[in-house]
């Protein structure tokens, strides 16, 4: 039986139309990491939100035994609900020819039908470009070819996204959280290639053998593939060596023209244009030797004095706003971890963490009072990467005007942990081009199982997941919640702790 096409099919073809081989055939060979995920599910969560915007509403979204949709089911309860002049059909379900769709949102005007796709991203109405959404005209161009295909008329295309300028106070303003932008101009032309471009992509998903298409533009654009990593091995791009892939901050049009030049290995790259920290990389790479500059160094530890307090905090990002004074996608602490050295003689460390409740209430009050008794004015604080700590701490002051000067004295003796890599004084091949303390940290001590963070709680080993697990402690049952606590204190004490060691070996260096 001929495979049909569906909005997301014919999305990712006009991306790509190897990946939509590659998704029907192969799909195994995608990669879909944490944050792509994550995507999906505020993508899930702002699309519950947005179907009450216009009131009442019915959703037609069914399921079959097996918790698949039911598509059959979903096409005959939009027809039902159409005839009954229902005003706004949530997932309506079209399906004329075999070319299938589900419409967000479908609402009854006076001469027909509108169009309303839903997106997580954020719109700012004071200063957004609406030529950011053309992303969206496939999607949105393809919806109404497949409605106009089954005989309704539309008559309007509109992608409603999240409000970046709202502030919640009080309940939500699902009127004032979500904006909508006409498409009707900007999917102008891409709507007149629909049936040829549909045409194409399902000859795509019905043929065995598999397209042939070279590394290009679209891997990342608009959307990072999926299958990058299948592709870059079909195209002979080595795993197990460091390629113009991985060259530091080359953004991706300046790799693909060293790729498509030839000059794939680091070897190909040494005669051409490339900037001090890529040079340096590809030189210390080659050679399997690291580079130090202990001048750079000891000028950069200058300016650290005793006593000494490392610093890290974890935040959540809520794409709709839970908090009063919070806008969508609005980064919130909710812990910390503070390594403290009194001096430089006394090398018992000290250790404080601050972990919000897990009620679901703000944490931010309580985070900065405790963070102001923890850290004194005008002492060293020590962070890595600093402008995250830093915009945390001054969002803070802005909130408690009563904690103001205390929070902004602590974000004006922040000293960046990550400047003498990034200022090349420090560099072994093992970074691979990256200054992360996640790059750092095992490139310096590759063989010490304390400071790998896989050998921590599978619950949280990274930023993202504590990002996500703690907003749904709130609803774990007692135990579970107790282990994810401990977990997200583990791998925060960890962030702080590599700091620490990561300074000493600085030290110990010169």
């Amino acid at each position: 039986m001929p495979k049909s096409l569906s909005k997301s099919r014919y999305t990712l073809f006009r991306q790509c139309a190897k990946a939509l081989w590659l998704k029907t055939y192969k799909p195994d060979e995608a990669v879909v990491d944490a944050s792509t995920q994550a995507a999906f599910e505020r993508g899930n969560e702002v699309g519950d939100l947005a179907m009450q915007r216009f009131g009442d509403f019915v959703e037609v979204t069914t399921f079959n035994n097996d918790g698949g949709l039911d598509l059959k089911a979903m096409i005959d309860k939009t027809d039902e609900e159409m005839r009954k002049g229902t005003p706004v059909i949530c997932e309506a379900s079209f399906s004329p020819k075999g070319h299938y769709c589900a419409v967000d949102i479908l609402r009854k005007t006076a001469g027909g039908w509108a169009i309303y796709e839903v997106k997580s991203s954020s719109f700012s109405l004071t200063d957004g470009d609406p030529r950011d959404m053309e992303k969206y005209v496939p999607d949105i161009a393809y919806q109404k070819w497949v409605l106009t295909q089954s005989s309704i008329n539309v008559t309007g295309t509109f992608l409603v996204c999240l409000n970046k300028d709202y502030v919640r106070h009080g309940a939500l303003d699902l009127q004032k959280l979500f904006v909508e932008i006409d498409m009707g101009d900007m999917i102008a032309e891409e709507y007149a290639h629909v049936p040829a471009l549909a045409n194409e992509a399902v000859q795509i998903i019905n043929k065995p053998d598999e397209p042939e298409q070279d590394l290009w533009e679209n891997c990342h654009k608009p959307y990072d593939c999926a299958f990058w990593d299948y592709c870059k091995r079909l195209h002979g791009i080595a795993e197990n060596e460091p390629t113009v892939f991985d060259l530091y901050r080359a953004n991706f049009d300046v790799q693909l023209k060293h790729y498509r030049a030839g000059h794939i290995k680091f070897e190909d790259l040494l005669n051409e244009k490339l900037t001090d920290a890529q040079r340096l990389q590809v030189e210390c790479t080659l050679q399997q030797k690291g580079h130090i500059d202990p001048d750079g160094i000891r000028d950069f530890l200058k300016k650290l004095s005793f006593p000494l307090y490392f610093l890290d905090f974890e935040t959540m990002q809520d794409a709709i706003p839970q908090y009063e004074g919070t806008k969508p996608y609005q980064q919130i602490p909710f812990q910390y971890s503070l390594h403290i050295r009194p001096s430089r003689e006394n090398d018992n460390y000290e250790h404080k963490e601050f972990l919000a409740p897990s009620d679901g209430s703000d944490p931010r009050r309580a985070l900065a009072e405790q963070l102001c008794r923890d850290i004194p004015m005008d002492v060293c604080t020590v962070a890595y990467n600093k402008g995250f700590e830093c915009g945390r701490i001054n969002e803070l002051a802005a909130l408690f005007p009563d904690l103001a000067d205390h929070l902004h004295n602590i974000a004006d003796h922040i000293v960046d942990l990550i400047d003498p890599f990034r200022g090349g004084h420090y560099y072994v091949p093992a970074m691979g081009g990256s200054y992360s303390i996640k790059s750092v940290l095992p490139a310096l001590f590759p063989d010490d199982p304390r400071l790998n963070y896989h050998n921590l709680s599978e619950l949280c080993q990274n930023g993202g997941d504590a990002m996500s697990i703690f907003p749904r402690i709130k609803d774990m049952p007692p135990e579970e919640a107790a282990a994810a606590r401990e977990a997200l204190l583990r791998y925060c004490e960890l962030d702080t702790w590599a700091m620490v060691v990561i300074w000493e070996k600085l030290n110990g260096l010169v």
